[in-house]
C-alpha cells in the first residue's frame, strides 16, 4: 500500500494510463456526498483523455459531455420500489451490475472502476477478459464488521425477496477479484491486514473537499461545537449528546447539523438542553461549519468522513476517533478519541472550551492539512496513479 499520510510533494504524474476506462457507481454523477466523489473521479478520466463510460443512476453535472455517461434513472427496479431499503437497494445494485457487465464483455474497455457491492458480475468479465479492475471500499473489510453494521438482513434465504439482498460472499468475492482495492484510510487498511488479505493489492486514497466552498469564516462569541451527519449511533450521536450533558457548559452551544433518525430520539429527549440545537440537514453546510468553535464526530465506523475533511477545510479543530479517518493528527489538528468513551468526548470538549488559543492554534493546522493533502486535485492525481498500479500488477 501507498504511504499512510502522503503530501502533495509525494503526488507524481503516472505514465501509465488507461486508454478507455468503465465506470460504475451506485450513485449520480454529481451531487452531494458519492455523487461528489464520482464527479471527481470521472473528471480525472475525462481530462486525462481516457474517459469511455460511465455508469450511474443520474447525472446533475455539466462539465463532463453527457456522451459519456449512460444515466439508468428510468430503470425497471423502480417496480420494486416497494420494499424494504436493503432489498431495493439490493436490486438496483445487482442491475447496475449486470448492465456494466454487458458494456464490459462486448466493447474494447481496457479497465474497470466501480465500488465495493456493486460489480460482482462485471468483475468476472474483466477476470475472464484479462481486463484490469480497481474497486473503491466505502468503510472496511466487510469481514470484520459485526452484523448489524452490514446493512444485511439474515432472514431465510429461500424467501423470494432474498435473492435481491447483497450478501457477505458477494463482497469477498469482489475482493479477490479485483486488481486493485483502494481503501479511504488507515484502519480500512488494518481490517483488511487481519483478515489475511494480501498488502500489494491494497491502494491508500483519502478524499477531497472543494477549499473553495469550505473556507474559515468568523468565528462565534460563544463556544459553538457542531456535529454534522446522520444522527445515528453508528456515528457516536447518543455518547456526544450525553458527554455534553455532563458538562453544562456555559456560554456554549451545540449544533446538530444531519437527518434524526428514531433511533436518536430517546437521546435527544433524555440529554437536550436549551443549548442543544437540532438543525436538520443543510445542504448548504460550509454556511454553517464556518460559524463554529470546534466540530465533533465520535463516531465507531466509517471509510474516511467527508464531514471530517469539510470540517477541516473550515479551520474547525476535530474532536473524533480514529475510525473516521486519517485527516486529524492527535493533538495538531484536534483530538483523538476512542469510539463510545463517553469520558474521553467530554474532557476533550471541556480542555478546548477553557483554551481558545490551542482552539486558535488548531484551526489554523487543520486548514493548512487540507490545503496541502486533501483537495480533489490530489484525489484525482492520486486516482491516476491507482490506475496505472493495477496496470501494472496486471501485466
Amino acid at each position: 500500500m501507498t504511504e499512510k499520510q502522503p503530501s502533495q510533494s509525494s503526488v507524481s504524474t503516472p505514465r501509465i494510463l488507461p486508454k478507455s476506462l468503465l465506470y460504475s457507481i451506485f450513485a449520480r454523477i454529481g451531487g452531494p456526498g458519492l455523487d461528489t466523489d464520482s464527479f471527481e473521479a470521472l473528471r480525472a478520466s475525462y481530462r486525462g483523455g481516457f474517459l469511455g463510460k460511465a455508469i450511474a443512476y443520474d447525472n446533475r453535472q455539466r462539465e463532463i459531455p453527457s456522451r459519456f455517461i449512460q444515466s439508468l434513472r428510468w430503470h425497471p427496479v423502480r417496480l420494486l420500489s416497494f420494499l424494504e431499503r436493503p432489498y431495493y437497494y439490493g436490486a438496483k445494485k445487482k442491475y447496475l451490475d449486470r448492465v456494466a457487465s454487458r458494456h464490459l464483455d462486448s466493447s474494447r474497455y481496457d479497465f474497470f472502476h466501480s465500488w465495493s457491492g456493486d460489480c460482482l458480475e462485471t468483475l468476472r468479465v474483466a477476470k475472464k477478459k484479462r481486463i484490469p479492475s480497481l474497486i473503491e471500499i466505502p468503510t472496511w473489510h466487510r469481514g470484520s464488521q459485526k452484523s448489524e453494521d452490514r446493512g444485511q438482513r439474515t432472514e431465510d434465504r429461500q424467501t423470494w425477496k432474498s435473492r435481491f439482498l447483497l450478501q457477505p460472499e458477494r463482497f469477498l468475492e469482489e475482493y479477490q477479484l479485483a486488481t486493485l482495492v483502494v481503501v479511504l484510510s488507515e484502519k480500512a487498511a488494518e481490517s483488511f491486514r487481519i483478515a489475511g488479505f494480501p498488502d500489494e493489492k491494497l491502494f491508500y486514497l483519502p478524499r477531497g473537499v472543494d477549499i473553495q466552498r469550505f473556507k474559515p469564516g468568523t468565528r462565534p462569541p460563544i463556544f459553538r461545537a457542531i456535529f454534522s451527519g446522520a444522527l445515528i449511533e453508528r456515528k457516536g450521536i447518543h455518547h456526544l449528546l450525553e458527554a455534553w450533558h455532563r458538562l453544562n457548559l456555559r456560554n456554549a452551544e451545540l449544533w446538530l447539523l444531519g437527518s434524526v433518525h428514531d433511533e436518536a430520539k430517546p437521546y435527544l429527549k433524555k440529554f437536550g438542553r436549551e443549548n442543544v440545537r437540532v438543525l436538520g440537514f443543510k445542504r448548504d453546510l460550509e454556511n454553517y461549519l464556518n460559524q463554529g468553535s470546534v466540530y465533533i464526530f465520535p463516531s465507531r465506523l466509517e471509510g474516511s468522513a467527508k464531514t471530517i475533511y469539510e470540517a477541516a477545510a473550515c479551520g474547525l479543530p476535530i474532536i473524533t476517533t480514529r475510525e473516521a479517518g486519517d485527516v486529524v493528527r492527535d493533538g495538531v489538528e484536534g483530538i483523538i478519541v476512542q469510539p463510545g468513551d463517553v469520558d474521553a468526548i467530554a474532557a476533550a470538549i471541556e480542555h478546548l472550551s477553557r483554551h481558545p488559543e490551542i482552539v486558535a492554534s488548531m484551526s489554523t493546522a487543520a486548514r493548512q492539512r487540507v490545503v496541502e493533502n486533501f483537495t480533489w486535485e490530489h484525489y484525482r492525481m492520486r486516482l491516476l496513479g491507482a490506475y496505472e498500479r493495477a496496470i501494472q500488477m496486471a501485466r
